[in-house]
């Protein structure tokens, strides 16, 4: 029976290799109540107003499912505030922290970064503009490789921008678009639809490209000095940093302005049309769960928006002097009054 030594040595050999040719994720996979790791790169400060919600969503849905942060979940946070080069240095950082699973919060930049350092360990995005046409993945319903997630807006999304601009008094007839091309790869894509739609509502469009605060400002006060003019602001992260900014040219120059998400309007933009921002983050959590139970993100197809709501700012109305139909006043999920 001397030989059965050898043969246990010789098992043990051949698992360890074939433990060396699993992926990373799975290799390392959390044994039965061990202790889990996630890895979330947000594109938000961390002393954003709009990061405490999105945050709380994630870890509200995270406990409904049984993982405790700081108990059988460890969540590693990194918050890059539409830096570029945070983007790189934070999706590094997790990957080298061996994360079980890696969150790409409301960030395309985010998204690609992670996806840059890592082709093995499951990457979630969460309101990420038309993943299949930036690459993503190779289809909704089934994204292949180790990317899926929640998308905000598709292309069709500009008509519905572009008609509430056509709502108000003093009509507009010109569209400024603002967007910021290192945060918004997205951006042609958003804008080929808008321009495309632009003619059936009598509008001209103009890309207004900004990369700080010097760039924003020089575009609307150029573009505000012919009449007729309206702003339209694209899902961007650095658009969201620079809300107050935006905000406040718009007031300035007396433009009509149309966003994104909610918290534009409930900070003194004009309207805002989107999604519910914070909802992806609670329903990326069912993701995640069955990611640490074993599925595979290839296996999960992207999930689209479910909520959306119309909000409109009656003071800044008033104050910039714009008159809002009444028959998009009656179709408003909320009014500022």
């Amino acid at each position: 029976m001397a030989h059965l030594p050898r043969a246990r040595a010789t098992r043990r050999a051949i698992l360890a290799g074939i433990a060396t040719l699993l992926p990373l994720h799975l290799a390392r996979a959390q044994p039965r109540g061990a202790t889990a790791r996630l890895g979330v790169l947000m594109s938000l400060r961390a002393d954003d107003a709009e990061a405490k919600p999105r945050s709380a969503a994630l870890l509200a849905g995270l406990k409904t499912l049984g993982w405790q942060p700081g108990g059988n979940l460890q969540i590693e946070w990194r918050w890059a505030g539409s830096d570029p080069v945070l983007y790189d240095r934070y999706a590094a950082e997790l990957v080298a922290l061996r994360c079980d699973v890696l969150l790409s919060g409301s960030s395309s930049p985010a998204t690609a970064a992670l996806a840059r350092h890592t082709k093995t360990v499951p990457i979630l995005f969460v309101n990420v503009t038309d993943p299949v046409g930036q690459g993503f993945v190779a289809s909704l319903a089934h994204p292949g490789g180790n990317i899926t997630g929640f998308s905000d807006y598709d292309p069709p999304m500009a008509g519905k921008w572009l008609e509430l601009l056509k709502q108000v008094t003093p009509p507009v007839s010109r569209v400024a678009v603002v967007f910021n091309p290192d945060t918004a790869p997205f951006a042609g894509l958003l804008l080929q639809a808008i321009k495309a739609a632009a003619p059936s509502f009598g509008l001209a469009v103009e890309a207004a490209p900004c990369r700080n605060d010097a760039d924003l400002k020089a575009a609307v006060t150029g573009f505000a000095r012919e009449r007729g003019g309206g702003l339209l602001n694209l899902p961007d992260n650095f658009t969201t940093v620079h809300r107050k900014a935006i905000i406040a040219l718009a007031a300035q120059y007396r433009l009509p302005a149309v966003y994104s998400a909610r918290y534009y309007a409930a900070s003194g933009g004009l309207m805002s049309y989107g999604i519910d921002f914070d909802d992806p983050f609670r329903r990326v959590a069912g993701y995640i769960d069955r990611i640490l139970k074993g599925e595979k993100p290839a296996d999960l197809p992207v999930q689209a928006p479910t909520k959306f709501e119309l909000v409109l700012n009656l003071k800044t109305a008033q104050a910039q002097g714009i008159t809002i139909a009444p028959s998009l006043l009656a179709t408003a999920d909320a009014v500022i009054e």
